[in-house]
């Protein structure tokens, strides 16, 4: 009697046989990554996913075989900044397979991340052009530091290793120098992360006579954690600040918009620390000059008048009388001690005094000739 049923076995060859039919070759898919785990023998389990309106819609098993894990994990790491991981929405170059024993999944055979970054770098240029047109990519660059700064509102992640190596760089520099440094919360990756940094600006706004600059610190991440930086109204609140702002985000790669309408970007926190140090030793270096050259003036103006008084002192010297009697002349005086230059300034009878450098004579005179 013919069968009226079929074994399992044979409704998954008909399905295996049926996907096969109509996806027969390689197709691109774009989906989420909703987890991925690499196994000790080197094959790499993802589960792929995509939401509509929020809510799950398609959920799918996904593999990368050993043979082709190293090559594609290593060069999205390369290509995106970081490891593939779970909430990264990309391109795969996929072939449908289909297990009696497992069902359904999807062998990976290429990741094509350009997709992703394409989509970011578009709008990342949108973005700028726009902030040329409005005027704002030069705003901040009429800004100038005062001669020592020194107060300085930093926004960062409070337990990001980008603003301790900040600090310590800072705090602990060679000369010894002084800086007040204090933090301002704010998220800085994802999407919250534009209004979170602009809300720390807004605090910081409210205080601005306490600052002389505000600083931007996010270390490297990939390309879709930093991709915040390029949001137009973060770079616009960053442009109108009334303060200096500067960046040191991400890597030497990457130029962000919040970088270009900055008063100044560098690329690591610890050189934007250097920054500032320079700056105060630079003032410090010309401080030290203006006092050796106000030593020096000092000096010579004191020669100047040391040389004076010696003149004056000789001038001094070599009219005292008595440098005149060791000489080997001699001076008269009337009674009353005035000097008497001529003959005629005496009277006969009237008394004089001689003087010698050993002593005086009392005279009288008798009789002028």
């Amino acid at each position: 009697m013919a069968k009226d049923y079929l074994e399992l076995l044979e409704l998954q060859r008909i399905i295996r046989e049926g996907v096969e039919d109509a996806v027969p070759d390689t197709v691109r898919v774009h989906a989420e990554v909703a987890s991925v785990q690499r196994k000790s023998g080197g094959h790499c389990y993802l589960e792929l996913c995509q939401s509509v309106a929020g809510s799950p819609a398609a959920k799918i098993r996904a593999i990368i075989w050993r043979s082709l894990a190293d090559r594609l994990l290593s060069g999205f790491a390369s290509a995106a900044g970081e490891p593939l991981k779970a909430g990264a929405a990309l391109v795969f170059e996929v072939r449908v397979n289909y297990s009696e024993l497992y069902g359904i999944s999807l062998i990976i055979e290429d990741i094509d991340v350009s997709h992703t970054l394409g989509e970011a770098e578009l709008q990342r240029r949108r973005t700028i052009e726009r902030l040329g047109n409005e005027g704002l990519l030069d705003m901040q660059k009429e800004l100038a530091l005062p001669a020592v700064p020194h107060r300085l509102a930093v926004i960062s992640a409070p337990d990001a290793a980008g603003y301790g190596d900040f600090r310590r760089h800072l705090l602990e520099n060679e000369y010894g120098f002084a800086f007040s440094v204090q933090l301002f919360e704010a998220a800085m990756q994802g999407e919250s992360a534009p209004s979170s940094i602009c809300g720390a600006l807004a605090r910081i706004a409210l205080a601005e006579h306490d600052f002389d600059a505000v600083l931007i610190l996010r270390g490297g991440g990939s390309v879709l954690d930093l991709a915040c930086f390029d949001d137009y109204a973060l770079a616009a609140e960053i442009a109108r600040f009334p303060l200096p702002v500067y960046t040191a985000i991400g890597h030497d790669r990457d130029v962000h918009a919040a970088d270009l309408v900055a008063c100044a970007s560098v690329k690591t926190p610890t050189a934007l620390a250097d920054l500032f140090i320079d700056a105060v030793a630079s003032e410090d270096e010309c401080i030290s000059g203006l006092r050796n050259r106000l030593r020096l003036a000092f000096a010579s103006k004191i020669a100047v008048c040391e040389a004076e008084v010696a003149r004056l002192e000789a001038r001094i010297a070599a009219s005292n009388p008595r440098t005149l009697l060791s000489r080997g002349y001699s001076l008269v005086t009337d009674s009353a001690g005035t000097l008497l230059r001529r003959a005629s300034d005496a009277s006969v009878g009237s008394r004089i005094n001689i003087l010698y450098p050993d002593g005086t004579l009392n005279c009288t005179i008798d009789e002028k000739v």
